[in-house]
């Protein structure tokens, strides 16, 4: 005697779970990527061009100093009015981290007298022992735009 399985035939099923899962896990590194990029709070100044440059690294604090085409002067896009009290405030935040990396922005259009002030800013930041920063600028090839 023979007897016969009654089997039924299973639809395919697409698992909705695991592709849910892994777009969670994308959107998560994406999320936490954009967390570690380099946040530099400039102002939207036009920045002079510069044939020798760096790129930023991602993992080190940023903190930016702006001097916009009016002469008023910006740490973080905060504005300050004393220059004192802004290199205060700096001194601040490298106490608190010291491999912070301090990021000098000025705006290459403006008044006539904004170069003595970007001059000043320099000397007052170096008089004041903050001896290593770094001057912004967009990158070129040509050397030429340099004090344009």
């Amino acid at each position: 005697m023979r007897t016969h399985l009654r089997r039924s035939s299973l639809e395919p099923r697409i698992e909705m779970t695991p592709m849910i899962d892994v777009i969670f896990l994308l959107l998560t590194f994406f999320i936490y990527a954009m967390v570690l990029m380099v946040r530099a709070y400039l102002l939207p100044v036009q920045l002079p061009g510069i044939s020798q440059a760096t790129a930023a690294p991602a993992d080190i604090k940023a903190v930016s100093i702006s001097l916009d085409s009016q002469g008023d002067l910006y740490l973080d896009a905060k504005l300050f009015n004393d220059v004192d009290a802004m290199i205060q405030q700096v001194k601040k935040i490298r106490a608190e981290n010291p491999n912070a990396r301090i990021y000098v922005a000025a705006d290459i259009h403006g008044k006539k007298d904004r170069l003595p002030a970007f001059i000043n800013l320099i000397n007052q930041l170096r008089v004041s022992g903050l001896q290593e920063f770094y001057i912004v600028g967009n990158p070129t090839d040509d050397s030429s735009s340099i004090g344009k």
